[in-house]
């Protein structure tokens, strides 16, 4: 694998371009949907309608280009999922009322994949022993990614307005899928058989660990999506000025960001020094424990600090989760495993949202911290479980081993 380096930086460069493209806009849709497509009343519900439903067709359709992936290479779709969310981003641009905002969602649901993609090539073109570095690293590209966008759609919105963010975010995510086109993909020569959505959750059923991952991934991406569409609200209630939302909304986002650049690549040495099982226990209980201090925040300073601490312990889950992926499942069907996995992801984004949304609008704001702690902390739980359990079983067939010997 001479290339796995060069593909690294790369991939890293494309999946920061991507995820800076996703946060110029999707952060402020609920701005877009009252001030530019005339929501005045539900606002809460129609953001996290609008949020999930592309992530809705996004867990639909990932199984499906997962075995085209395992079949005719990730890079491909790297390239078919750039151009189609570049057109999706732009097409935003044209929308003047919440269907037809839907519908060009529910478009950009089928052309997602660039994420899975860019994970699964890194996992396949690289090394073992290298590995969780290289997915702690490439997690920072889309926390850099992250950090940027929201920052730069706040100031462009002042600038070129909603819309032309859109833009901006489509020639943004043309520029990350010409940058793939330089990717070094080393496939072995193999035939792969068909095979369905149900064979490949039975093939994931029978891998020991990973429909235990899948459960926890879901769990996660649920907890974290929870809050996004009504965050941007919640700043103004803690006292963030009306008139510039979206810049004090792109501000605390990018807190997250920042801190997953710091963390990320040590968090991925440290899980394959200490196991990633360990550093994913934790980041859950960080996360946990920085979820409920948010329910303190009383002002747009110690909000966006509470965020960052959060974010510091946070950035360990997402590539130990990756990387036990990576390393649970048999080398032809990590595409798949990987696609299975954003599967899970994206319906945990559908949820997330959509309970936001309804939560935002009837218990209240904090509520969601309260809830995003408290799963956050049941999951350490399971995950610590889970490990002591699986130490137990491995001593225990050691100490048999010996008394044979």
């Amino acid at each position: 694998m001479p290339h796995w380096k060069r593909n690294l930086y790369i991939l890293w460069l494309g999946l920061f371009f991507n995820h800076m493209a996703y946060t110029l806009s999707v952060p402020f849709f609920p701005l877009f949907l009252q001030n530019n497509l005339g929501i005045q009343s539900g606002l809460e519900v129609w953001s996290g309608v609008s949020i999930s439903i592309s992530f809705l067709i996004s867990g639909l359709c990932a199984p499906f280009w997962g075995s085209l992936a395992d079949q005719y290479g990730s890079k491909l779709m790297l390239i078919r999922s750039g151009v189609g969310l570049a057109i999706a981003h732009a097409a935003n641009y044209f929308v003047h009322d919440p269907y037809t905002f839907i519908a060009v969602r529910v478009f950009q649901g089928l052309m997602a994949g660039f994420n899975p993609a860019s994970i699964t090539l890194v996992g396949t073109n690289t090394p073992e022993k290298h590995v969780g570095y290289a997915l702690g690293v490439i997690s920072t590209s889309t926390a850099a990614g992250g950090i940027l966008g929201p920052l730069a759609g706040g100031v462009l919105s002042h600038w070129i307005g909603l819309r032309g963010c859109f833009i901006a975010s489509g020639i943004i995510t043309l520029l990350s899928a010409l940058l793939v086109l330089g990717v070094k993909e080393s496939r072995k020569s193999r035939t792969v058989a068909s095979t369905s959505i149900l064979g490949d959750l039975k093939r994931a059923a029978s891998t020991p660990g990973l429909m235990r991952i899948y459960g926890l991934i879901l769990l996660v991406s649920t907890s974290v999506l929870i809050i996004e569409p009504v965050l941007t609200l919640y700043v103004v209630q803690i006292g963030g000025d009306v008139s510039h939302a979206a810049l004090s909304a792109g501000i605390v986002f990018s807190a997250i960001g920042v801190a997953t650049v710091i963390m990320g690549p040590r968090w991925g040495k440290i899980g394959g020094r200490i196991g990633y099982e360990k550093t994913l226990f934790i980041g859950l209980i960080g996360g946990g424990i920085g979820s409920l201090l948010q329910l303190t925040a009383y002002n747009l300073v110690y909000f966006g600090s509470l965020r960052f601490v959060y974010g510091l312990f946070f950035a360990a889950v997402y590539p130990a989760l990756n990387a036990l992926i990576i390393k649970y499942a048999d080398h032809e069907f990590r595409g798949r495993a990987v696609s299975l996995s954003q599967t899970a992801s994206q319906f945990g984004i559908v949820l997330g949202p959509l309970i936001g949304g309804f939560l935002g609008g009837w218990t209240g704001i904090p509520f969601i911290f309260l809830l995003t702690g408290v799963v956050l902390l049941g999951a350490a739980w399971v995950v610590r479980a889970s490990d002591m359990k699986q130490t137990n079983k491995s001593d225990r067939i050691t100490h048999e081993n010996i008394g044979r010997t």
